[in-house]
């Protein structure tokens, strides 16, 4: 996008959103009782809305998220927008920093995995609550989880938003989000087959390579030869290359890969280096290496 175009969105979304301000600002005139009648909430929801309270902030944020932030920026945009009237202090605003751009990815995907299967169950939802104060604290996790209830709400292009992360995010950040989806994927304890085959998409789009896909995947879900898929090899392999593979693999996914992404996120990659430990120490145990 040209800077020409650039401008002429900014200059119409501050002039629709002028207009609007002022129409709400206007001078009082006698209530219409059927502008503030009550009608049936939509479906999913759980409190009556008025056609008063409707407006347009969802439509603006998403057009200037999407000149700034392209597809993530729209979603984002929109889903902030939904949520004008209690953004006052401007804290949900998209950053731009290296953490600030894995935590909305973050987001946006976990949305996506969420929907999956069609259905969002109430064990995932505390699950990824838990998870994202956890990794991200009250405060701040409190927040995302607001957000991520309006993202639900949306249709999501996984594929213009993971080629969108897969051009701008590292490579190691990118291993470390897709352990994370798998994590939401677990969060009811079942892998279902169609948040699986999702999380296979979004790595793939992300420009993750296969086989650090399976290893990935074999750290949740586990069959008789998990060990050897963590560490990318086969049960063919020798003694030399067990250890060869598990020193590769331990440079791959070092916590210090990702400490520019603050301590949560390199806590949640200390666990995901613990998993690497354990397969090589699994396959040490069945051929009894010392």
């Amino acid at each position: 996008m040209d800077i020409v175009t650039i401008i002429v969105v900014i200059v119409l979304g501050i002039f629709v959103y002028a207009i609007l301000s002022m129409r709400r600002k206007g001078p009082e005139r006698p209530e219409d009782p059927q502008s503030t009648r009550t009608e049936p909430p939509p479906s999913g929801t759980s409190q009556p809305f008025t056609r008063k309270g409707r407006g347009y902030g969802k439509w603006i944020g998403g057009g200037l998220g999407w000149a700034f932030g392209g597809p993530i920026g729209a979603i984002l945009g929109f889903a902030l927008g939904s949520m004008f009237e209690g953004m006052n202090t401007g804290q949900y605003a998209y950053r731009g920093t290296s953490r600030g751009d894995f935590a909305m990815s973050l987001l946006v995907l976990s949305a996506a995995v969420m929907k999956a299967d069609q259905k969002v169950m109430r064990s995932e939802l505390d699950f990824v609550k838990s998870f994202f104060i956890r990794q991200f604290g009250d405060t701040e996790g409190a927040r995302l989880i607001r957000m991520l209830q309006e993202i639900l709400k949306q249709n999501i292009d996984v594929s213009e938003v993971s080629v969108q992360v897969g051009q701008f995010m590292d490579y190691s950040s990118k291993l470390q989000l897709l352990h994370f989806l798998f994590g939401i994927a677990a969060a009811d304890n079942l892998y279902h087959p169609e948040e699986v085959a999702l999380i296979e998409k979004i790595s793939g789009y992300m420009g993750i390579s296969q086989a650090d896909y399976l290893s990935i995947h074999a750290m949740f879900v586990k069959d008789p030869h998990w060990a050897y898929d963590v560490l990318e090899i086969t049960k063919n392999a020798t003694d030399a290359e067990v250890k060869k593979a598990y020193r590769e693999m331990a440079k791959k996914h070092h916590p210090d890969k990702v400490v520019h992404l603050g301590d949560d996120i390199k806590k949640g990659a200390t666990e995901k280096f613990q998993k690497i430990s354990a397969a090589y120490e699994e396959i040490k145990r069945q051929r009894g290496i010392s």
